[in-house]
């Protein structure tokens, strides 16, 4: 386990974690998740979009996708950073809004926490994506939704879009 990792404690009854090399540097991996012309991307799965992204990335700053199927069905997520430890380690919530307001009557269903942890490897960079989640309904729902294929899917557009400069 990373010295990251070693920081979070993983209950594989409420949470979903994904751990890749990738053949990337650290850097541009950090630049794709913080900047919204470059989320905006890869985010979803193909065929789907993210036609809308606005990051504030900071402590309490907003953390909000649009995500949109082929239908032209949208679906806004919104949350809010938590840490931010440049380069290595983004956390954000869907459980809070900007400011670290609760999440009101836009709440999600399907609350959870995100952690995304950025390390130098020999092949590039070891990431690690995390999704914490309060209940094991929650947890399970996220996964039979297709969390692993999908979380992996966007990581290989990320790294796609990332080579392709």
């Amino acid at each position: 386990m990373s010295t990251q990792t070693s920081t979070i404690r993983i209950d594989p009854d409420l949470d979903l974690v994904i751990e890749r090399e990738i053949d990337v540097a650290p850097e541009l991996v950090w630049e794709a998740w913080t900047t919204p012309e470059h989320l905006k991307q890869w985010f979803c799965p193909r065929p789907w979009t993210t036609p809308e992204v606005e990051l504030d990335v900071r402590p309490g700053g907003i953390f909000r996708t649009v995500m949109q199927s082929p239908e032209g069905e949208r679906f806004d997520n919104t949350g809010c950073y938590l840490e931010v430890v440049p380069g290595e380690r983004l956390v954000w919530t869907s459980a809070l809004e900007a400011g670290f307001r609760p999440a009101g009557t836009n709440a999600d269903p399907m609350a959870f926490t995100a952690v995304l942890l950025i390390e130098p490897s020999a092949v590039g960079t070891k990431y690690t994506a995390i999704a914490m989640h309060g209940t094991k309904a929650t947890r399970d729902q996220h996964e039979e939704m297709g969390f692993y294929d999908g979380w992996n899917a966007v990581i290989d557009q990320m790294v796609e879009r990332i080579k392709a400069g």
